[in-house]
């Protein structure tokens, strides 16, 4: 089950043992309304006939997708999975939303709130989460160092990252308008 938590803000890659003590934890229809994040529960082991995706994937016309595995266990210590562990880290922002279903593993997207504090969401084997564009968030993975997720895309995969600062960019003026009139 998905569990979301403010955290302090420290740029450090924080693990579950170093978020605030105790934890202060958000429920997630409080998540979707203050951050517009939203998400499902997906039988992952047969999500190619889950109902529930099978409509998102209609109703939003996602078309196109793909696999991301990060796997530290097997590639710790090699350049490109610290090169891309650091980039999915770094925070930032996609003029599309950005949508990830968790088949094995788990990790934490981190999600700025209206009033720029750093939510953590960790999602398992099952969550999708969807990210609305514009949303500040970053990517990390907790301590067992492996997660694998299916990505999905409207036509051709766009995986831009937006670095912070991008507040003068008409996807986040467009993302703050709808923070601030409510999700």
């Amino acid at each position: 089950m998905v569990r979301a938590w403010y955290m302090d803000d420290s740029v450090e890659d924080q693990r579950l043992e170093h978020h605030r003590n105790p934890p202060k934890f958000i429920e997630i229809p409080e998540l979707s309304k203050s951050t517009g994040v939203e998400h499902f529960k997906i039988n992952h082991n047969a999500f190619e006939t889950d109902d529930v995706l099978l409509n998102l994937k209609k109703e939003r016309g996602y078309t196109y997708e793909d696999e991301c595995n990060l796997d530290g266990r097997t590639e710790c210590g090699k350049p490109e999975y610290e090169a891309k562990l650091r980039n999915f880290f770094t925070e930032h922002i996609h003029t599309d939303e950005e949508i990830r279903l968790c088949l094995a593993g788990s990790g934490y997207f981190d999600v700025r709130d209206g009033n720029d504090e750093w939510i953590r969401i960790e999602i398992t084997p099952g969550d999708l989460i969807i990210l609305p564009s514009g949303i500040y968030h970053r990517f990390t993975l907790d301590n067992e160092n492996f997660i694998k997720v299916k990505r999905y895309f409207i036509g051709e995969p766009v995986w831009t990252p937006h670095n912070r600062p991008a507040d003068d960019m008409e996807v986040r003026q467009n993302y703050l308008k709808q923070l601030k009139a409510g999700f």
